[in-house]
């Protein structure tokens, strides 16, 4: 075989077999191609195409109404270029379907044009459809407002009134559809809405039974609609939540909140459970003075108060001390006569005081005067009363109620 291709006369007769085989191959494409134009175009030397042309429809729209009519059409245009061009481009011809004289029912109609220059060829796609012709009937239909990501609004809000304005819409079609209207309403997102919405205008939609919307004539298209956004509130009293206990040496006074009572928004279902608010516990370990600190409040879930939802509550603590070692002064001795303790010994004792936080913490030994008063006192071994004089609101035991004394 290699031999073969080696042979200028075999190489040649390979060579004009494949040109005999492109030749009748495009030659069949040709022919094919001369057939198709003749369909096309059995007159003149050019054709084009119009996509999208609107289909008219020919009939008493006052008393019937006509359904499987195409919106558009395609036209093909055929003819001299210069006319041809002109009319493609103006678009000033029309498509239409003439249903005049034909009782209600299904029909197999041809659709028609007019307009078109006598001297073009129109050919138009679909030739042929089927329709229906049905008495026209209006009826009218109460409009409801729904309105919808109600999930989406912020914390608190509710919807309250809606309203359709008009509430009624006037609906024509035919009987059988008119029968299928279930519903009829109009769509409002109130998605993170913090205020009403007053006749916001907004499209009818027609429903059947099972959700598909129909299609009809409404009158009017659209209506305003109307929605109410709510945040509801209500005043509950404050109740102070604690935790743990003051340290050693502090014990709580008071806490209080300084407001009684709280407004608190939120929906009417969470609000209807709320009765009164707590605050957040305050951990009462953590306090060595007296004061007010902003503490969180407690809220249900959906619940909410102005500002950041914080309260300031008034802590007030008592405070124990003690002093210890305190001279013991002696008041009223005799001339030439001396004194000496025997209980307390040193002639001092301790004590220990309790008051208030804020005066508690500034006191000093110096502010407690302990004495003993020795007038009329003879010679001898004593019992005396002892006496603390301290700062007003100051409570102040003394380690020992009396001192034993000698007088010599």
């Amino acid at each position: 075989m290699d031999n073969w291709f080696k042979s200028r006369w075999f190489v040649r007769g390979i060579s004009l077999a494949f040109a005999i085989a492109l030749y009748v191959f495009v030659q069949v494409e040709m022919d094919q191609y001369q057939n198709d134009s003749r369909l096309l175009h059995d007159s003149g030397d050019d054709a084009q195409t119009v996509e999208d042309v609107p289909v008219n429809i020919r009939i008493d729209n006052d008393s019937y109404v006509v359904s499987g009519v195409p919106e558009v059409a395609s036209v093909t245009l055929e003819g001299t270029r210069g006319t041809l061009t002109a009319t493609a481009q103006q678009k000033n011809f029309d498509v239409y379907v003439d249903l005049e004289g034909l009782e209600e029912g299904k029909h197999t109609v041809d659709l028609q044009h007019s307009g078109i220059p006598d001297d073009l060829n129109a050919y138009i796609e679909p030739k042929t459809i089927e329709v229906t012709i049905e008495e026209r009937e209006s009826e009218q239909f109460d409009v409801t407002v729904d309105p919808f990501n109600t999930d989406k609004l912020p914390d608190g809000y509710e919807i309250g009134e809606v309203q359709a304005d008009p509430g009624q819409v006037t609906i024509t079609s035919s009987k059988e559809v008119i029968n299928q209207i279930a519903i009829v309403k109009v769509f409002v997102d109130v998605a993170e809405a913090t205020e009403s919405i007053d006749s916001r205008e907004v499209p009818v939609k027609v429903y059947d039974a099972n959700g598909n919307e129909l299609s009809v004539l409404v009158e009017p298209e659209s209506i305003n609609a109307s929605v109410e956004i709510n945040n509801p509130s209500k005043t509950v009293p404050v109740s102070v939540e604690t935790t743990g206990e003051p340290p050693e040496g502090y014990s709580l006074s008071s806490i209080s909140a300084n407001a009684d009572e709280v407004e608190v928004s939120g929906t009417n279902e969470v609000l209807q459970n709320i009765e009164e608010v707590s605050t957040e516990a305050v951990d009462l370990s953590d306090i060595t003075e007296s004061g007010t600190v902003d503490v969180g409040l407690d809220l249900p879930d959906g619940a909410s108060v102005p500002d950041s939802g914080a309260i300031e509550i008034t802590v007030e603590l008592e405070q124990t001390r003690t002093f210890e070692a305190v001279p013991i002064n002696v008041e009223n001795i005799g001339n030439g006569q001396d004194i000496s303790f025997t209980e307390p010994e040193n002639q001092e004792m301790d004590i220990t005081v309790t008051g208030s936080q804020e005066d508690v913490s500034e006191l000093s030994a110096d502010d407690f005067n302990i004495l003993i008063d020795a007038e009329g006192l003879e010679a001898g071994e004593h019992e005396v009363p002892i006496t603390i004089e301290s700062p007003d609101a100051i409570e102040v035991n003394g380690e020992f109620e009396q001192a034993a004394v000698e007088i010599s």
